[in-house]
């Protein structure tokens, strides 16, 4: 009886949870425009993702404490040069609380791409970012075409871009 209870109950929080979108984005964001947002990036500069339109965007949320952010970033910023010519923009946005210790993780690997500080606000729009890395591949007409998360598969996310990239 207790176990047809906690089941019953646990039911009921999954379906208000799913109500209020707090389940899995793949299922609420994929193939969709992707939120849009208007932030300062580290710089000072202002970073709208609708002046990116147009190009294929990577939108990862890190945090610094994070050990797969620290070698996905590099690579990020190796892809940046690599494929933005072609009409690719990374734009990495952190869910640290403390933006100075954002600064000093920047000065060490020098990304060559804008890095916002994001919230729970942004995380909730992009489907809940409840961990990170997250990254998602928006194509060229602003619709989000993958949801990557926890530790990726590199090779595989170069190969999507690559596939964004040649689609026009």
């Amino acid at each position: 009886m207790v176990r047809v209870l906690r089941n019953v109950a646990l039911a009921v929080l999954l379906s208000c949870f799913a109500a209020a979108g707090h389940l899995s984005a793949s299922d609420t964001l994929l193939n969709r425009p992707a939120p849009p947002f208007s932030r300062t990036d580290i710089a000072g500069a202002r970073i709208n993702l609708s002046a990116y339109r147009g190009k294929v965007v990577l939108l990862n949320f890190w945090a610094t404490w994070c050990a797969p952010c620290r070698v996905e970033l590099p690579r990020f910023a190796a892809w940046e040069k690599k494929y933005g010519p072609q009409g690719f923009q990374v734009l990495a946005v952190s869910m640290d609380d403390d933006p100075a210790l954002v600064r000093d993780f920047l000065r060490q690997i020098q990304p060559n791409y804008p890095v916002l500080i994001g919230d729970a606000r942004l995380g909730e729009n992009y489907g809940g970012v409840l961990g990170v890395p997250v990254t998602f591949l928006i194509d060229r007409d602003g619709i989000i075409r993958a949801r990557i998360e926890a530790e990726p598969d590199l090779t595989s996310i170069e190969a999507q871009i690559r596939k964004l990239l040649a689609s026009r």
